[in-house]
């Protein structure tokens, strides 16, 4: 049962990396999987000039895209596969200035419906200080494509 499990998680972890690489936006912004298994995920970002506004921390944006695609790829886990999601929600809650190193995007399921999905995410510094708490809402009817 435990190897089943073991499995099925790297299958998981192999296709969420196929994914990420066919990502534009998550290969400019350099977001790399850390971890990920059902219903969770673990995106880790290193800071780089290009992620700094003009105060020199990193852009609430880049933080904000970070916790999307974290929450996303814990959303995509629970999900049948072929199907889209699309995030149709999110709020975030900025906490403390990420300035250095890395930032780590934990994201978790919280509940998975038919056709949402609402998980959240915690980002925080390379001190494990929480720097942003985001609470996103994703949409997975069936039978819609995001591509024509």
């Amino acid at each position: 049962m435990a190897s089943k499990l073991l499995e099925q998680t790297r299958r998981m972890e192999i296709q969420v990396r196929k994914r990420m690489k066919k990502s534009s936006a998550t290969q400019l912004l350099g977001f790399t999987l850390e971890a990920v298994e059902k219903g969770r995920a673990v995106l880790r970002m290193n800071v780089r000039e290009r992620h700094r506004q003009l105060h020199g921390v990193v852009h609430g944006g880049i933080l904000a895209a970070l916790a999307d695609n974290a929450a996303a790829v814990a959303a995509y886990t629970m999900i049948p596969q072929g199907r889209e999601l699309a995030t149709v929600e999110m709020k975030i809650n900025f906490l403390l200035p990420v300035g250095d190193s890395h930032a780590l995007a934990e994201a978790r399921v919280l509940r998975a419906g038919r056709n949402f999905i609402v998980a959240e995410c915690e980002i925080r510094t390379r001190q494990g200080e929480l720097a942003a708490k985001a609470l996103l809402t994703f949409g997975a009817a069936g039978g819609y494509s995001l591509r024509k």
